[in-house]
């Protein structure tokens, strides 16, 4: 019964969070990380992954920013999930008449979306909270939703000199190595090295490039914000 109590706990912090705004700052601006991403795409590939043809997966959408302004930018069509129905309910006020749909649900298990259906797959410090096996489940399903060349834009946090997760670790630590149980929201979450993440990735999709946020330290040597690592996947 671990699993549904999990999970449960999860969709009351989110929704209390959405309606509170107690612990995140949260913006309808697209996160700048995705905005590489998609400069990244135009540098390389011009609008050939980026237009009105294209569809777009967000897992763990929120409040939908995302998808929105890959719609006003870009003319894309788009399908968000996310385990919050307060997220879902802002989400589609956010959308207003953009061609984009939400569900209300978790990432665990099988997509609703079509077999080659999709362009690019967002998994934005989503995945994370998700356990090994779930995880290679997800990633399996990612590529069979992705077209051929599609892209798996994910990002997540990193271990890699993070004195915050070997604290969290040490102090709290989950069922899998590597992953620890949240202090607020009360669920496991898994944080990977930068090794580990490329390895896992790799056996279904070809990385091309991995951003890293800088180590953040003060000047007597203590923690400050989480480090992450941003992963440009793709279906080959």
């Amino acid at each position: 019964m671990a699993r549904p109590q999990r999970k449960g706990r999860g969709q009351n912090f989110w929704n209390k969070e959405y309606k509170q705004k107690s612990h995140l700052a949260l913006s309808t601006n697209p996160s700048e990380d995705l905005e590489k991403f998609t400069r990244y795409l135009e540098r390389e590939h011009g609008r050939a992954y980026l237009n009105p043809l294209a569809s777009v997966l967000d897992l763990g959408c929120g409040n939908g920013r995302n998808l929105v302004y890959l719609a006003n930018e870009f003319g894309m069509r788009g399908i968000g999930y996310d385990i919050s129905s307060e997220a879902i309910a802002q989400a589609k006020k956010l959308s207003g008449n953009l061609p984009l749909s939400y569900e209300v649900r978790s990432i665990a298990g099988v997509l609703s979306a079509p077999d080659a259906s999709q362009t690019v797959v967002l998994d934005m410090m989503t995945s994370h909270f998700l356990n090994k096996d779930e995880r290679h489940h997800l990633y399996s399903e990612v590529n069979r939703v992705l077209r051929q060349g599609g892209w798996y834009f994910l990002k997540t946090f990193l271990r890699d000199e993070d004195l915050h997760a070997e604290r969290l670790l040490r102090e709290s630590p989950g069922q899998e190595s590597g992953s620890y149980v949240h202090p607020e929201i009360g669920v496991e979450e898994h944080v990977f090295s930068e090794e580990e993440i490329t390895q896992e990735l790799s056996h279904y999709f070809f990385v091309h490039k991995v951003q890293k946020s800088h180590r953040h330290r003060d000047e007597q040597g203590r923690a400050g914000k989480r480090r992450s690592i941003s992963l440009y996947a793709q279906k080959s």
